[in-house]
């Protein structure tokens, strides 16, 4: 009942806003046939797309997979029997599709003591909905069903090209080198902007109040690499699949671009329709289920119409080298922890291009949250959270390229300098743009350097952040109903796709 009347709430918001005389923002603006256009500032920022993150880029429905594998519920530790379903699966030929076919657990429970590890591509675990109940029964901290693949980015560092330009504005799909030459249509690139000792000391993150465990911020640890695809080259200017979401200045370091694999990466991978539940002793219990669903190493997956309930860290965790996921229509329910840090990250995003749609989480701390050196475009979209003990938004070390849109909370949004928390959190973000959101609570501060953060439609009440002093962000239409679009990723979208069929 409390999550109906949550997402009741959420669609009453989002409907009055539509009742009302509506308005545009000055930063992006829709035309009568759905199409956007964006508002360069004085250094020719613009919000970004963020149209092409998660599963196929948003182009294509998530396939339903055919079950190769059945399996029932048994008495006792089901982990064995579901995990020799899944490696027949894993023995298979892939398909021409991708896929190697899926393993469908039958309505039942499912107890198991253990993790179920996905190593292969083309795999999907299904339930029967929510009458397929898969509980954790260790007692430790253990993530439930893993996807994992193996490997790390290769790339000849000393190879890269570097961007001849002073300053590359967000925004932008196109970047300017000093000699295009090596590279081609359909390369898979890092988009590469080095950690420099004078944007930290201008960051002012060389000297955060100290106290025990801070850590001051060093240039080798904020080198950044974003993946990108060149989409064409024109002379030395080439074209890519993604907006840069990071000012690149020459004074930092400027940028550049070099060719990279992940062999090991897996792929087309998902997990559907079940429900996934931790055993535990009491509401504080440490030695429990951690994780729901984690994936590392993977691309091209998706969790939908996930229900986890009682994990002490949240429904889903995407590790930082896990790109182009959705996470549809899922819950993460009443996690079981003490309630203070490293717990109830109900959506924990730390990879590039994924998209978090129509989520509900209960009773966590920090629900859909970024972690550090996050490089987007990520989105979190018409999702939801009651009963919150913290904030939403990037949690700390600056992640870069985040949307929150059509967010709806009980507890706080906040996207600031959050100083020597933790073990020296800082600067939070960058190009983060809160659009359309509610919440009770809400601070959104642009850094020193390095871009702006954007606050566009916001109902509710404005706070200070942590630090009044710090520079405001982009605010605009504050607590005014009738914005247009009401789903900044939705409109970006369908723009971007009605421009690519044929007229």
């Amino acid at each position: 009942m409390k999550r109906f009347c949550c997402l009741i709430g959420a669609v009453f918001i989002i409907q009055a806003a539509d009742a009302q005389p509506s308005w545009q923002s000055a930063l992006v603006r829709l035309s009568e046939d759905q199409q956007l256009t964006y508002i360069p500032d004085e250094r020719g920022n613009t919000i970004p797309d963020f149209s092409k993150v998660g599963f196929a880029s948003g182009e294509r429905e998530i396939p339903k997979v055919e079950a190769m594998e059945f399996v029932i519920p048994a008495g006792g530790n089901n982990r064995e029997n579901i995990q020799r379903a899944v490696d027949r699966v894993a023995a298979r030929p892939l398909g021409h599709d991708g896929f190697r076919g899926a393993v469908l657990l039958s309505k039942g429970t499912y107890e198991v003591n253990g993790s179920i590890v996905i190593e292969k591509s083309g795999i999907v675990i299904r339930g029967e909905g929510t009458e397929t109940i898969v509980r954790e029964t260790a007692t430790k901290q253990i993530n439930l069903f893993i996807f994992k693949g193996d490997g790390d980015y290769a790339y000849p560092e000393s190879a890269g090209i570097k961007i001849n330009e002073d300053l590359v504005p967000v925004g932008r799909r196109y970047i300017v080198l000093s000699d295009a030459s090596s590279f081609k249509a359909g390369d898979s690139i890092l988009l590469c902007r080095p950690g420099t000792a004078n944007w930290i000391r201008d960051l002012r993150m060389d000297r955060i109040v100290e106290r025990n465990g801070t850590r001051q911020w060093t240039p080798s640890y904020y080198d950044l690499y974003y993946e990108r695809i060149i989409m064409g080259i024109k002379g030395n200017k080439v074209f890519l699949d993604h907006p840069v979401v990071m000012e690149m200045e020459g004074k930092y370091g400027g940028g550049s671009v070099m060719k990279y694999q992940f062999r090991g990466r897996i792929r087309n991978c998902g997990i559907e329709d079940l429900t996934l539940e931790s055993a535990y002793v009491d509401e504080t219990d440490e030695n429990h289920g951690w994780n729901a669903v984690f994936f590392s190493k993977v691309e091209q997956g998706w969790v939908q119409r996930v229900v986890s309930k009682y994990f002490g860290l949240g429904c889903v965790y995407i590790d930082h080298n896990s790109r182009n996921i959705s996470v549809l229509n899922s819950q993460c329910l009443d996690p079981k922890s003490i309630i203070t840090g490293g717990r109830r990250y109900s959506f924990n995003c730390n990879g590039q291009l994924n998209l978090f749609k129509n989520c509900y989480a209960r009773n966590g701390r920090h629900d859909y949250v970024t972690g550090s050196r996050v490089c987007g475009p990520n989105v979190f979209t018409q999702c939801a959270a009651q009963e919150t003990h913290s904030d939403i938004g990037p949690h700390h070390r600056w992640a870069s390229g985040t949307l929150y849109d059509q967010v709806v909370t009980d507890g706080a949004i906040n996207v600031q300098d959050r100083g020597n928390w933790g073990s020296g959190h800082g600067w939070a973000g960058v190009t983060q743009v809160i659009w359309n959101c509610s919440s009770p609570e809400t601070a959104v501060q642009s850094p020193w350097v390095g871009g702006k953060n954007y606050c566009i439609g916001l109902t509710g009440s404005r706070h200070p952040g942590r630090f009044s002093d710090r520079p405001d962000g982009e605010w605009e239409g504050f607590n005014r109903a009738g914005l247009q679009p009401g789903s900044l990723y939705e409109a970006q979208l369908r723009s971007r796709l009605s421009q690519a069929v044929p007229k």
